[in-house]
């Protein structure tokens, strides 16, 4: 561990700062005590690939992407893997649907996920694993549950027998006696299994294994040929890279029950201690309803992208609390959009600000694409917020009291002020993933010329305005401002002199 990293956890200790999560299985808030001091592990649920990616899918992926931002801002290495599940029933049927074979299927819709996690700033995963790349991984863990008890071959298929794990039910709150069978489950459909009711020896048994059926793919084992279940993949996938027991599983609320409840079950009776925290993040919902394919009811990432920038997206989806739901509704995209812009704004201006009063350095500062993230640069509201369980709601007021403190500083003419809030806030928002000048954003150079081009103007015709008044010449002062009205630029007079932004 480095002296900088030291200094941190001191300075954090300090102040009493330590994060908690709340976890799904102990139903509470609880302070994170990882595995191993100063690492952190964490496996999130990606995507089965049986389509493109919609709205549902996006904020899951910014809500861990905020959350692996913050363990690695407050001094931990983290291991990040999020897995993509490329076969299961649902890819099949799609693939047969359009008459295409399953792995083209499955390849293209994970490009497009790749696509849209870029598009919205996410950091890569550190290893994002295929289920069809883990097949012996599988088959081992299977044999295990077999041999300890836990798991029964019947007629080519394999079954977890949930009456052998006295705890079933226990990370949903459910008991297994009031449980229905789980081939009666609409979203549990892939439980199936090959053979079907007949095979199992109680209802509620999930598919492990699923007995070859004629035209779709198969891989050999002791038990014939055939494919995974769905549960399996992510209980083989996620203990291979982070071992046995590791730090926080993740996923949609969706997935609590039957998936994570089924991986939970399958792990522990494999004798691996496996997730310490359970944390899930809400759905966003349409129209009041649940997002999901199988319902229809979905706004397709691509058709949000049309509507606003990727960075506006991106706030969208994150300011909310992570576990509340994200009730999706155009006014509520445009009000995040112009919050955002707000910001931008500020933080454009006050960089130029800072350049243009001293120019030996922006070339420095500009080297420098992003500030890097320390617990000095956090106000002690953000950082305090963000370990109340990932709390971005209050941490987004933090920073709109920095951005806000700012703007009065450049009205004023306090340049040093104004560039001290424009460190904090870039600090916060680069937690947050949403720096305006960080490179993900930051496309070009000619955005950053224009700003800079459209800033002298309207600085210009605002002296120009100032001085009509002065003299007097009031009909001349209201022109120019009518003037830059029309154009898009609105000006606000203070006590502290006219303010100007653009208009949406």
């Amino acid at each position: 561990m480095s002296q900088q990293e030291r200094w941190e956890i001191g300075y954090r200790t300090l102040l009493g700062v330590t994060l908690r999560l709340y976890d799904t299985f102990s139903r509470d808030v609880r302070e994170f005590r990882p595995v191993t001091a100063g690492r952190a592990s964490i496996y999130l649920c990606g995507a089965t690939v049986q389509g493109a990616p919609h709205l549902g899918h996006l904020r899951s992926a910014v809500c861990f992407d905020i959350l692996v931002r913050w363990l690695e801002s407050s001094g931990y290495q983290v291991t990040y893997c999020r897995n993509v599940t490329d076969i299961d029933d649902k890819i099949l049927r799609a693939a047969a649907a359009e008459d295409t074979d399953w792995w083209a299927l499955a390849e293209r819709n994970k490009r497009a996920f790749t696509h849209a996690y870029e598009l919205l700033g996410c950091r890569p995963p550190d290893v994002e694993p295929l289920a069809t790349g883990h097949i012996t991984e599988i088959v081992t863990l299977i044999a295990r549950l077999i041999e300890r008890g836990h798991a029964y071959p019947s007629g080519g298929d394999v079954y977890f027998d949930v009456r052998s794990d006295p705890g079933y039910g226990a990370l949903s709150g459910q008991h297994l006696d009031d449980m229905r069978p789980a081939e009666t489950d609409a979203d549990d459909a892939d439980d199936a299994g090959g053979g079907g009711v007949a095979r199992k020896a109680d209802p509620r048994d999930f598919a492990l294994w699923k007995g070859a059926k004629p035209g779709e793919p198969s891989w050999p084992t002791p038990w014939g040929p055939g494919r995974p279940g769905w549960h399996i993949e992510c209980s083989a996938m996620s203990t291979s890279y982070l071992g046995a027991t590791f730090d926080i599983h993740g996923g949609g609320v969706d997935l609590v029950f039957p998936h994570h409840e089924n991986e939970r079950a399958q792990s522990l009776a494999a004798g691996d201690d496996f997730a310490r925290y359970w944390v899930h993040n809400g759905l966003v919902a349409l129209a009041g309803q649940k997002m999901s394919k199988s319902s229809g009811r979905v706004l397709a990432a691509a058709e949000a992208l049309n509507l606003v920038r990727p960075q506006e997206l991106r706030y969208y989806l994150g300011q909310a609390h992570y576990r509340s739901t994200l009730d999706y509704s155009p006014d509520a995209l445009e009000e995040a959009a112009a919050a955002y812009q707000r910001i931008e704004r500020f933080v454009t201006r006050a960089q130029h600000a800072v350049d243009a009063r001293e120019p030996q350095e922006a070339s420095a500062a500009e080297e420098a694409e992003e500030p890097a993230v320390t617990a000095a640069r956090l106000p002690i509201s953000f950082a305090a917020a963000m370990e109340d369980d990932l709390s971005v709601p209050a941490a987004l007021a933090a920073v709109h009291a920095t951005v806000h403190d700012g703007n009065y500083a450049l009205s004023t003419g306090n340049i040093e002020s104004a560039g001290n809030c424009l460190t904090q806030a870039r600090a916060m928002l680069s937690v947050l993933g949403l720096d305006p000048l960080a490179p993900t954003w930051r496309t070009s150079d000619q955005g950053g010329r224009l700003h800079s081009v459209v800033d002298a103007l309207v600085a210009l015709a605002l002296r120009q305005r100032e001085t009509a008044r002065a003299r007097g010449d009031y009909a001349s002062a209201d022109s120019i401002r009518d003037t830059l009205e029309d154009t898009g630029v609105a000006v606000e007079d203070t006590p502290e002199g006219p303010r100007w932004e653009l208009k949406r």
